[in-house]
């Protein structure tokens, strides 16, 4: 059994050999950048009028005769002289001679006479030509991650492809014969199987779509020959169960069997004390524990983080936080303990109901308390580190 730290270490430690893929613009949010993005054009691409109004060739005087207009998809350009003046719209072509443009609000019109009321300065309401950006210059950097803001931005300068970390193949494999599918009559002496539905909604969340979902009785051969063909097409295998010392948890056996190295087995933590961590070649494999909070609490702290390093994420761990305990905590195990909280401002409180097998304290949550294995109590009011379950 080895420390939370040394297992993080651990898992740090591997660097991985990251691979790009080309996708549509379309299908890229929230996934990360594995060059930069260059612009193609200048924006904008022309001068653009910033408001609805009057664009003008400056002078001192206020009265001017109108003489064509602009509107948003015109192409057409139009000479100006002083004292001519061009009805503009939000986003039109700003004529070549004109340098200003008034805002309607500040104009009194008569026929084709306007008579300027509130004369701005002399280039205002000017959007230049590539004031957001210039062609060529870089408009979103490797490593960006790709909000919807990000998928606009790039649209807006014509993009439709890019590339990006490509997202890690997933396979969760679920054993147990006493789980059964949700939708179905619970017969007696089964479980509806919830793990599975539970890490592919944090897959998902984490960008990566795709998840296949293999459930596998209690039976050896069977999960050893369910984990072979998983390490072949892999880049992660997230096992749910049987990795404890009962008599029907073959999936340590398993993985040996099938040439998966042991990196670590067993964390000195409450709960997920039997989480097992390993790797062939470059697949990487987490068995996780069977109890749902359990299992979700040991992919917050040790799966997530190396696939968000595969996808290229700049920080791969969840956020940490200093708050105050509204509660008092006992630690007499001398284990490092994940507890299920509720963050509010500066002041943090335990939830009622850290039994591993309890989800509805989790969905409760929205961080977890670590609190140290040397750390025996905590007082109220006293500052606790705080892992913030978002992503």
């Amino acid at each position: 059994m080895i420390s939370v730290k040394n297992a993080l270490d651990i898992i740090d430690s591997f660097p991985k050999i990251y691979t790009s893929e080309k996708v549509n613009l379309q299908d890229a949010l929230n996934l990360v950048l594995f060059e930069n993005v260059s612009s193609p054009i200048n924006m904008p691409p022309f001068r653009q009028s910033a408001m609805d109004g009057y664009a003008i060739k400056y002078s001192e005087q206020e009265k001017y005769t109108v003489v064509k207009e602009s509107k948003a998809g015109d192409s057409g350009n139009h000479s100006l002289k002083v004292g001519e003046a061009v009805r503009i719209f939000t986003g039109a072509l700003v004529p070549d001679d004109g340098d200003t443009v008034v805002m309607q609000e500040h104009v009194e019109r008569n026929g084709d006479s306007i008579l300027i009321q509130k004369m701005p300065e002399q280039f205002a309401n000017i959007r230049k030509t590539g004031e957001q950006i210039k062609v060529g210059e870089i408009a979103l950097k490797k490593g960006t991650k790709l909000n919807e803001a990000a998928i606009g931005f790039l649209a807006c300068l014509g993009i439709t492809t890019v590339t990006v970390y490509k997202i890690p193949k997933v396979t969760i494999l679920v054993t147990g014969n006493e789980l059964q599918k949700p939708g179905t009559d619970l017969e007696i002496g089964k479980i509806y199987e919830s793990n599975s539905v539970m890490l592919k909604a944090v897959l998902q969340k984490s960008g990566i779509k795709d998840v296949e979902i293999i459930a596998v009785k209690d039976d050896y051969q069977e999960t050893k020959t369910s984990i072979k063909n998983a390490l072949e097409i892999n880049d992660i295998l997230l096992v749910s169960g049987g990795i404890s010392v009962g008599d029907y948890d073959f999936v340590k056996e398993a993985l040996l069997e099938n040439k998966v190295e042991e990196l670590f087995y067993k964390i000195n933590q409450k709960p997920g004390k039997p989480l097992w961590f390993g790797k062939k070649q470059n697949t990487y494999v987490f068995a996780l524990p069977g109890n749902p909070a359990s299992a979700l609490t040991c992919f917050y702290i040790y799966a997530l983080p190396l696939i968000r390093k595969m996808c290229g994420y700049k920080n791969n761990h969840l956020q940490k936080v200093i708050a105050k305990s509204k509660s008092v905590i006992k630690n007499p195990s001398q284990k490092t303990l994940f507890l299920k909280a509720n963050l509010e401002g500066e002041f943090v409180e335990v939830l009622q109901g850290q039994s591993s097998a309890m989800l509805y304290t989790y969905a409760m949550s929205n961080v977890l308390i670590c609190v140290a294995s040397e750390t025996a109590e905590i007082k109220i009011g006293e500052e606790v580190t705080c892992i913030k379950l978002e992503m």
